[in-house]
């Protein structure tokens, strides 16, 4: 019975023994440099090598400080770097309600849902500081953050970013419009529009 039990473990070994043959470590001990990692091969001591001269990123080089920063310097661009034109504050009306309202609301008077839950009021974009504030200074505070408030620079692309800016605006303006900003002159002496036909009774 021994000597049959032992003969029945003999292709049990063998398939070991090959089993054992085939495992290598080449795959796991590779010839190359992982990142941070010392070498004896560079003469720096370093196995990251540092980037050719002139090298430009593709696709993310931000060489337009006043567009990805709003900033001139230190101080905040005035105007939107570029033309505004309908389509962008529609953009911006489109983010700006996906993101801004649950703070700021709809009218941006800063009594959004998540304020009247409990969430510290920001400051009405309507109150003097902020219609005279610069274009590029709530730019910045979307770009980098503000007190209570994230940076969106991970949910917003800059050029959203100054759509929202242009909404703001436009919001701005619509709670503090004169009368020469109207189309047509003075509301009051708007001519109401002509009474839709109902439905016709048979």
């Amino acid at each position: 019975m021994k000597s049959r039990t032992r003969f029945s473990l003999l292709p049990f070994a063998f398939c070991l023994l090959a089993a054992a043959a085939g495992c290598r470590q080449d795959m796991h001990n590779q010839p190359k440099y992982r990142p941070l990692r010392g070498t004896a091969f560079f003469a720096d001591g370093s196995s990251s090598r540092p980037l050719p001269e002139g090298t430009v990123a593709r696709g993310t080089l931000e060489d337009n400080a006043a567009f990805f920063t709003g900033k001139v310097g230190n101080a905040p661009v005035h105007e939107l770097p570029f033309k505004v034109d309908e389509a962008l504050v529609t953009r911006g009306q489109e983010r700006y309600t996906i993101f801004c309202t649950p703070c700021h609301d709809a009218t941006g008077s800063g009594r959004g849902m998540v304020v009247q839950r409990g969430f510290k009021q920001p400051p009405s974009f309507h109150e003097e500081r902020l219609r005279n504030a610069e274009a590029g200074y709530f730019f910045d505070v979307m770009t980098s953050g503000f007190g209570a408030m994230p940076d969106y620079k991970m949910q917003l692309a800059a050029r959203d970013r100054w759509a929202v800016v242009a909404y703001i605006r436009a919001l701005q303006l619509s709670q503090h419009a004169a009368t020469s900003d109207i189309p047509g002159g003075d509301p009051t002496k708007a001519q109401p529009a002509p009474a839709q036909p109902g439905a016709v009774k048979h």
